[in-house]
């Protein structure tokens, strides 16, 4: 299953994500940022699956079930610039900006920004090509919510 959603998303020129793909795309970079400081915590779990479920209209169940089937394609996708690189390809640029807002509330979820995540999500906005003006109306968004 993982192997064919990352052929999809990662060919010469990608089609735009089904909905079921960049469903799971989000996750996966969901949970790869809540991953990304080593203390995957509890409140981004929740932060998570919050976000899915009120994204997609989803049961908590579903929205669970989604995190889950995230969490395992994220440790098998290949590296973030090239995951980001074909998502950037697939997206338009107004669902990229609400990406980076998701991202940004998995970020501060636990009440601390570590180092590590402010690094990647620095760094996935740029491969998103998301401008820092932007990503920080995103992350002042996300602060606010």
């Amino acid at each position: 299953m993982f192997a064919d959603f990352m052929n999809r998303l990662l060919k010469p020129t990608p089609e735009e994500l089904p909905d079921s793909d960049a469903r799971l795309a989000l996750a996966a970079l969901l949970v790869r940022v809540a991953r990304s400081d080593h203390d995957y915590a509890a409140a981004e779990i929740d932060r998570i699956d919050r976000i899915l479920a009120t994204r997609y209209g989803l049961s908590p169940f579903e929205a669970s079930d989604l995190r889950q089937r995230a969490e395992t394609l994220e440790a098998e996708a290949p590296d973030t610039v090239r995951f980001t690189r074909a998502i950037k390809d697939a997206v338009p640029y107004e669902q990229r900006l609400a990406v980076i807002e998701a991202l940004w509330q998995v970020v501060l979820a636990d009440g601390k920004r570590a180092q590590d995540e402010d690094a990647l999500l620095r760094l996935v906005a740029k491969l998103l090509g998301v401008s820092d003006v932007d990503s920080a109306v995103a992350r002042q968004r996300a602060f606010d919510g």
